[in-house]
C-alpha cells in the first residue's frame, strides 16, 4: 500500500491507481473537488452556534480521510443563519480545516446580490470554492438561472460548483444551462447532482466531457452515479460514518467494484434512515447519539418523533456506530 499526500501535509493510503475515470480531473487545475465532500452540520448550543462542538467535527472529518467539507449548505441548516453567523461558519470551517482538507463553501441564495455577498465574504475567509445552490421558491427560467450564475461567477475568483435539487428548490438547472455557463465562466467547474436519476448523470457528462466535475447528492446513489461518470459524492451520512464514505468513494475510483459494492450494502441501511425525516434532522440526532453534539434545532426544523428516532438508533447500533 502506498500513500498519496495531501496538501497541509495529510496522507490517505490508497491501495491502486487512479480509474481512468478520475485522470483528466487530476490532471485539471480547478477541477479539485472530487471524492468524498462532507455536507457538515451546523451545531448549536443554547440558540447560538457551538464553535468547540464544530471544530471538534471538522477534526474528526479530517481524521476519517475525506478530501473536504460543505459547511451551511442546507445540512448545515443555513435557511435558519443570519449572513454574520453564515460567515463565521464558513470562516470557522477554513480555520479548523488548516489546510488538511478543501472547504467548499455554502454561499448560494434565492438573491443574486445576497449569493454574491455572500460568495465574497467565503473568498475573503479562505474558502476553496462555492456550492451554489438553485435558487428556491422563486423558481426562476432556465434563462434566470443563466444570469444568475453567471453574475455570480463574475464576480468571484473562485470555482463554483453548481447544486441542483428540483425536490427542494422546484427547478432543475437543465444541461443545456450548465453547459452554457461552463462555456461562458471558467471558475465553473462542476455540479453536485440531487435529482435522483441517473440518465441525468449520463446526459450531463455527454454533454460537459471528462473534466467537468459531478458529484452525487445522494448517499444512497453514489455508486450508480459514479458508474456513470460522477466523481464522488457530497454526503450526509459521512457525517456519522466519514471513514467509510470515503473508503467506498476511493474504492469504486481505484476500480475496487467489490469492495465499493461490500461498502454500500453495509452502510446502505445509515444512508436510508438519515432520511427517515426531513435533513438535517436524523443527521444530528444521530451525532447527538454519538455524543458528538447537542441535538438543538433552530425552528422550523425540530427534534424527530420517538418512532423515527427508536428505528435510526436501532440502525445506527445494528450497523456497529455504537453500542
Amino acid at each position: 500500500m502506498r500513500e498519496i499526500r495531501r496538501e497541509g501535509g495529510g496522507r490517505r493510503p490508497i491501495s491502486c491507481s487512479p480509474s481512468v475515470l478520475l485522470l483528466p480531473m487530476l490532471s485539471s487545475g480547478l477541477n479539485m473537488f472530487i471524492g468524498t465532500y462532507t455536507a457538515i452540520v451546523t451545531p448549536f448550543k443554547n440558540g447560538a452556534l457551538d464553535e468547540a462542538a464544530l471544530e471538534r467535527l471538522v477534526k474528526l472529518q479530517v481524521k476519517a480521510g475525506v478530501d473536504g467539507i460543505v459547511p451551511v449548505g442546507t445540512t448545515g441548516e443555513s435557511p435558519t443563519v443570519n449572513c454574520e453567523e453564515h460567515i463565521r461558519i464558513i470562516a470557522l470551517a477554513v480555520k479548523f480545516a488548516a489546510g488538511k482538507v478543501k472547504v467548499l463553501a455554502g454561499t448560494g441564495a434565492n438573491a443574486t446580490r445576497e449569493a454574491i455577498e455572500l460568495t465574497q465574504s467565503a473568498e475573503k475567509t479562505g474558502a476553496d470554492g462555492s456550492l451554489q445552490v438553485a435558487p428556491y421558491y422563486n423558481k426562476p427560467s432556465q434563462e434566470g438561472l443563466f444570469q444568475h450564475f453567471r453574475a455570480i461567477a463574475r464576480a468571484t475568483k473562485l470555482p463554483i460548483v453548481l447544486y441542483s435539487i428540483p425536490g427542494r428548490c422546484g427547478v432543475e438547472i437543465g444541461v443545456e444551462t450548465v453547459r452554457l455557463l461552463a462555456a461562458e465562466c471558467k471558475n465553473i467547474i462542476g455540479i453536485k447532482e440531487a435529482g435522483g436519476s441517473c440518465d441525468r448523470v449520463s446526459q450531463l457528462r455527454a454533454a460537459m466531457g471528462p473534466k467537468f466535475t459531478i458529484l452525487s447528492g445522494d448517499d444512497s446513489l453514489t455508486l450508480p452515479f459514479m458508474a456513470v461518470g460522477a466523481q464522488g459524492v457530497i454526503s450526509v451520512a459521512s457525517n456519522v460514518i466519514p471513514r467509510e464514505v470515503a473508503q467506498m468513494v476511493n474504492a469504486f475510483a481505484c476500480g475496487d467494484t467489490r469492495k465499493a459494492a461490500q461498502l454500500h450494502a453495509k452502510c446502505y441501511p445509515v444512508f436510508k434512515d438519515l432520511f427517515i425525516e426531513t435533513n438535517p434532522v436524523p443527521v444530528k440526532a444521530a451525532l447527538a447519539m454519538m455524543g458528538l453534539i447537542e441535538e438543538e434545532y433552530r425552528l422550523p426544523l425540530v427534534r424527530m418523533s420517538e418512532v423515527n428516532r427508536a428505528k435510526l438508533k436501532a440502525t445506527l447500533k445494528a450497523c456497529g456506530i455504537f453500542k
